[in-house]
């Protein structure tokens, strides 16, 4: 039978071990095949050399955060001071009513002193007119609001703290700054979006990860309203993606409802033929700028924590060790969020008590994983737990630099061993965390991952260099690394006989040019169909 389309005169990466390269690429019925010749309907296309290698995966990003962002709300660059955030707020202001919710961000984990103070929020509430604002940090964990906002979450003076959460105050009063859990109540006041602002933010976030080369996706923290959007798109026949949920069992930031068990419960009615939802999201820290990340040896020394404070976690071994149990009964993976070496830790021992129950085929990520104790590396492999890592996140930049100035220098430099997670065989997967960075460009991560420094020159120095990988490494933990991390190498993440048609066209050979990082996407595909063109 002759194929419906056949790509020649290319140069194709396939990330097949057997054939790495090829020259042409045949696809039929949406899935590549074996080139059986052409026929009178047989589309041609010539490449004129051009690079083509598999879409692109991206393990962790919450694309729908990140359409909803992009559509409705106010956002400004990470690196924006506190003046420019006021100067953003001033002017989005203007075009709001009286009592209308200003929502957005993200602003960077190095302004926390600053929005401490009682003074930011006043100034805050003068560039918003009196009006509610929730700005969301780089993390995405915490908010900085002002006093209207406060008013109509019911936050004042003698509200406690939350679990897992901190109210931070001054002189007695809450100053505007809301860690993790304590943001919940802002979240919820603030409201939500319609089903179809759901489906149009999902959309838009789709469109811009194609325009990226991705194809593939694991949204990491998902609500029933994002669920209901991603199956309507599906319906449709307007979901270009593979989509892996992950189902929030407990939710320190988002304040979304139902989850847990309840939401567990209704995954099965959202899954179509290019989403599953199958995996459960637990966090078990916080992020270590704001000291909520759990370590094994403690943060450096201040007047709030003392001088051995390392942290807690969301829940005990016992707690966790539930929880996957839960979630393994039922079938599902689980991503577990873990930024500090205690949590890691507990969530390596909670899985080692799981696989030992028998539930061998279960996948587990780490999330982050920022930092791992030397005696944990070798247990990433043993374990079968996969390293969801995310350059974008700790390439020399903002959040480096915070995290610098809460733990000990020698500490703080030891981020992301990825050379040593590959060495001792664990499976190491890349995601973007977007909207958490600024934009879903994986080869800003591939390009962080092989040279540990920014890939745009914007700020000096590299981190551990020792742990850099290979070009070849960081395009597989793009591709098919993050395709068996969450389960979709079944249909995705190489370009063989059988898997879907998802690929890139690429403006240069990434392997032949000193800018990797500026490497872009000219077309993208999905299932044989061109879904991005620049």
């Amino acid at each position: 039978m002759a194929a419906d389309l056949i790509l020649t005169n290319a140069v194709v990466y396939t990330m097949d071990p057997a054939r790495p390269w090829a020259a042409s690429l045949a696809v039929t019925d949406g899935k590549i095949v074996d080139d059986t010749g052409r026929g009178p309907n047989t589309e041609i296309i010539d490449l004129d050399g051009a690079f083509v290698l598999p879409g692109l995966v991206d393990v962790h990003n919450h694309h729908a955060m990140a359409g909803r962002a992009e559509l409705f709300e106010l956002t400004f660059a990470v690196d924006a001071s506190f003046e420019d955030i006021l100067d953003a707020v001033r002017a989005r202001a203007r075009d709001l009513g009286p009592d209308e919710w200003l929502v957005g961000g993200a602003w960077a984990s190095t302004l926390v002193e600053t929005l401490s103070r009682s003074s930011a929020r006043h100034a805050l509430d003068e560039a918003a007119g009196g009006r509610p604002v929730a700005l969301a940090d780089d993390s995405r964990h915490n908010r900085w609001v002002s006093s209207r906002a406060l008013e109509l979450a019911g936050i004042t003076a003698a509200t406690p703290d939350p679990p897992g959460g901190v109210i931070s105050r001054d002189d007695g009063e809450p100053s505007g700054l809301l860690l993790e859990a304590a943001g919940v109540a802002v979240e919820r006041a603030a409201g939500g979006l319609t089903a179809d602002q759901h489906r149009r933010a999902s959309r838009r976030a789709i469109e811009i990860l194609h325009a990226h080369g991705v194809t593939a996706f694991q949204d990491a923290g998902v609500s029933a309203d994002i669920l209901g959007a991603l199956k309507s798109l599906d319906d449709a026949g307007e979901l270009n993606a593979w989509v892996v949920s992950s189902l929030l069992v407990n939710d320190p930031i988002f304040g979304y409802d139902p989850i847990g068990a309840p939401l567990l419960e209704l995954a099965g009615r959202y899954r179509t033929e290019h989403h599953r939802p199958d995996f459960v999201k637990i966090f078990l820290d916080g992020v270590p700028p704001t000291r909520t990340a759990a370590f094994l040896e403690p943060y450096l020394p201040d007047e709030v924590h003392g001088t051995c404070f390392h942290g807690a976690t969301t829940m005990s071994g016992e707690e966790l060790t539930g929880w996957l149990r839960t979630a393994a009964k039922a079938g599902f993976s689980a991503k577990v969020h873990c930024t500090g070496d205690a949590s890691v830790r507990l969530l390596l021992d909670a899985v080692s008590t799981i696989r030992a129950e028998g539930y061998t085929e279960t996948r587990f990520h780490v999330a982050h994983g920022q930092f791992v104790h030397p005696d944990d590396l070798p247990r990433f492999a043993e374990l079968g737990v996969a390293a969801d890592i995310s350059p974008f996140l700790w390439v020399p930049g903002v959040i480096p630099e915070a995290i610098a100035g809460v733990l000990p220098a020698e500490r703080a430099a030891r981020m992301q061993p990825n050379r040593a997670l590959l060495d001792s065989g664990a499976l190491v997967a890349g995601g973007s965390d977007w909207p958490v960075s600024e934009s879903p460009n994986a080869w800003e991560g591939i390009a962080g991952l092989v040279t540990r420094q920014d890939p745009y020159g914007r700020r000096p120095g590299a981190l551990w260099p020792a742990q850099a990988i290979t070009l070849a490494e960081a395009i597989e933990v793009f591709t098919l690394g993050g395709a068996r991390a969450c389960g979709l190498d079944d249909v995705t993440g190489a370009l063989t006989p059988g898997r879907s048609a998802d690929f890139v066209v690429l403006d240069r050979n990434p392997f032949r040019t000193a800018d990797v990082a500026g490497t872009q996407a000219v077309e993208t595909w999905f299932a044989g169909r061109r879904v991005f063109q620049r």
